[in-house]
């Protein structure tokens, strides 16, 4: 079982305001649906239950210490231990999520947006030396990302 952090923060590591994210990139989301598609993910309670309807076509895993939580359609965990896969594991957040499975990650995608904004949750701060850059592809402003130029990074663990 391996696990891969996939995230998109701004200039100051904000992940998210008010239980959502902070900005509006759907060239992100493409990217985000291509990374995670077909595959297991897991996530936190909060992001859980800041999506509508489990994300289609994965095994949505929930990451909770609530013993009674339930939701249709989500698989629900109190022990990221417990979890049994050969595959990849898409760890989606939120921030108590990444902290507590940054140590155990093999590799991370992250998509870097090249702006600020306001918020109140951040992805941990990471030892960029544990890692190294296996991939990056750069996304300026133009007609299909109009918004934010960002970039998103491979990260493998050294």
């Amino acid at each position: 079982m391996s696990f891969t952090l996939v995230a998109a923060f701004d200039k100051n590591r904000l992940i998210g305001a008010d239980n959502d994210l902070p900005w509006y990139l759907p060239a992100d989301l493409k990217i985000f649906k291509k990374n995670t598609l077909n595959k297991p993910i897991l996530m936190g309670r909060k992001t859980c239950e800041s999506l509508k309807k489990p994300l289609p076509r994965r095994v949505n895993w929930v990451l909770t210490r609530q013993q009674d939580y339930q939701r249709d359609g989500f698989k629900i965990i109190h022990d990221w231990q417990h979890l049994k896969s050969d595959n990849e594991i898409m760890v989606i957040g939120g921030a108590r999520i990444f902290e507590l499975l940054l140590p155990e990650a093999d590799k991370m995608i992250i998509t870097h947006i090249e702006a600020e904004f306001e918020g109140d949750t951040y992805f941990p701060k990471v030892n960029w030396s544990d890692w190294r850059i296996q991939e990056q592809t750069d996304h300026p402003i133009d007609e299909v990302n109009p918004h934010y130029p960002f970039k998103v990074i491979t990260y493998h663990k050294r």
